[in-house]
């Protein structure tokens, strides 16, 4: 304990310069816009500075990019607010209760409780980060082949089960296009090139920020093109400013809610929106205002921003320990970590232990940042609601042309995007739910590479993937997982559960 507290404390103390006060401010207030503009999500906010930190130096790039996350998911709490049209999709929820508050004359009060729930749903998961991160990555120190091929799966497909929960079967669909697309290009152990179809170009792969930044950047103005919207702003000159006793009255909403939206982000690739979602039921269940959720709940407001912010040190902690992404954005940082030569995975902690420190101590400053921009720039930030968004979307096409061709400054990665912006733009019409399909490529090469190195430990026997412990484990869960998206099975299940619970109450 007293060598963690060391290293968080130089890990703060390491971004307190005029760099990185200068990177944190500009980052976090960048986010802030982006995430506050219905169309301009936080994973392509990072997908899109991720090309603009290749001259930076690890420590301020990956700062950069935290901020601007943090940022993000905040500030689409804005035009929830506002709009009733969230910024990112992780303020769906707070639209039920943000909106008619502001109707209501409360716009501002509405504003500073998602600052301060914000605030403190970012602090739970920090204490968990830093609590469960260092005992995760001792763990995960056990992990062979078998395991890592597990694991990988495990997390397509739970992203695929949770982002898709009406029909299951989109989420899976999604999860294999972005392995198979993941198995384009030469493979690591024997330099075979596969599915290239004789395009050299294919060789080395499909890059994932080329492929983030069309699936979530090209597709989004795509869609933009097509739907057109207007929508009311809704104003007042309400206090900002929140009470103390309106931050303390709902603090068991606040804890719960941070805790599930922890857990929401440590399950691989499930994202902002299912931790939002999944608090704001939370609260529902246990308050005693159930009845007001909906119609400008002050409580119902508390848990989804606290949720949604909860899930972003969540998000981290596999991300940092077992390099497993627990959101879409959470993907795109891997990927500048190792751009930054940085590697995330059960090692870390061996090899730098004080960057899960640095970690830690970026999000506790930009939790401060944000709660500061929040509450004393409140009339300037309603003003860029008033920029339209098809106004944006050009400005947007240039920064994911010249961010994809910057990567290694050949046309082939634009070319790239564009096909992964027709391909996300489809899959969405169709309602097919895009964080498996980029998790299906981030963990592609895990999946592959652990699969045919552990055939290659046991000279072909399978067994090992299914007798050993931890692999038992991770197989059993993953056949429950899909079994229980069977309507069949589930049905079922609910079934028996309704046949015993008045059994049990009559006990």
């Amino acid at each position: 304990m007293p060598e963690g507290l060391t290293l968080l404390g130089h890990g703060i103390a390491h971004f307190l310069t005029w760099e990185g006060l200068f990177n944190l401010a500009w980052a976090s207030l960048l986010g802030i816009v982006i995430g506050a503009l219905p169309g301009l999500t936080a994973t392509m906010g990072v997908a899109l500075l991720v090309t603009l930190t290749y001259k930076m130096p690890p420590d301020q790039a990956i700062l950069c990019l935290m901020a601007l996350y943090v940022g993000a998911i905040y500030g689409g709490s804005r035009s929830a607010i506002l709009l009733a049209i969230p910024g990112t999709p992780a303020s769906a929820a707070t639209t039920l209760d943000g909106y008619p508050l502001a109707r209501a004359g409360k716009a501002g009060m509405a504003m500073g409780i998602a600052t301060t729930s914000s605030a403190l749903g970012t602090l739970v998961g920090i204490f968990f980060l830093a609590l469960i991160a260092p005992w995760l990555a001792e763990f995960a120190l056990r992990f062979g082949s078998y395991e890592f091929f597990w694991l990988a799966l495990f997390g397509v497909l739970i992203s695929g089960r949770l982002t898709a929960i009406e029909d299951p079967l989109k989420g899976y669909i999604a999860g294999i296009l972005g392995l198979l697309a993941a198995m384009i290009g030469m493979e690591g152990l024997h330099a075979f090139q596969r599915f290239t179809f004789g395009v050299s170009a294919l060789g080395g792969g499909i890059n994932l920020i080329p492929a983030m930044v069309g699936a979530f950047g090209f597709a989004e103005i795509l869609a933009v093109m097509k739907r057109r919207f207007t929508a009311e702003l809704v104003t007042s000159d309400d206090r900002v400013l929140p009470r103390l006793a309106d931050i303390t009255r709902y603090w068991r909403t606040t804890i719960r809610s941070g805790i599930v939206g922890t857990i929401a982000g440590i399950i691989p690739g499930v994202g902002e929106d299912i931790g939002a979602w999944a608090s704001y039921a939370a609260a529902r269940r246990a308050s005693k205002e159930a009845d007001q959720f909906g119609k400008g709940s002050i409580e119902g407001l508390v848990a989804a921003e606290t949720g949604n912010s909860a899930v972003i040190p969540g998000a981290m902690i596999p991300t940092l320990t077992l390099a497993l992404p627990g959101s879409a954005a959470a993907a795109v940082l891997i990927a500048a970590m190792f751009i930054h030569g940085i590697r995330p995975g059960p090692l870390l902690m061996t090899e730098n232990p004080a960057f899960l420190y640095q970690i830690v101590g970026i999000l506790l400053l930009t939790t401060i940042a944000i709660t500061v921009f929040g509450l004393s720039l409140t009339k300037l930030l309603v003003r860029v609601l008033l920029v339209p968004r098809e106004k944006l979307m050009p400005v947007v096409y240039v920064l994911c042309v010249v961010g994809s061709f910057a990567i290694t400054q050949r046309m082939f990665d634009v070319y790239v995007m564009i096909a992964f912006g027709l391909i996300g733009f489809v899959l969405r019409e169709m309602r097919y739910p895009m964080a498996p399909l980029v998790l299906g490529i981030v963990l592609g090469d895990l999946l592959d590479v652990n699969l045919r190195r552990g055939l290659l430990l046991s000279d072909g026997d399978v067994t090992p993937f299914f007798t050993r412990p931890i692999s038992a484990v991770l197989f059993a869960i993953i056949a429950v997982t899909i079994l229980m998206s069977l309507p069949m099975v589930s049905r079922r299940v609910t079934d028996l559960f309704k046949r015993l619970d008045p059994q049990r109450r009559a006990g």
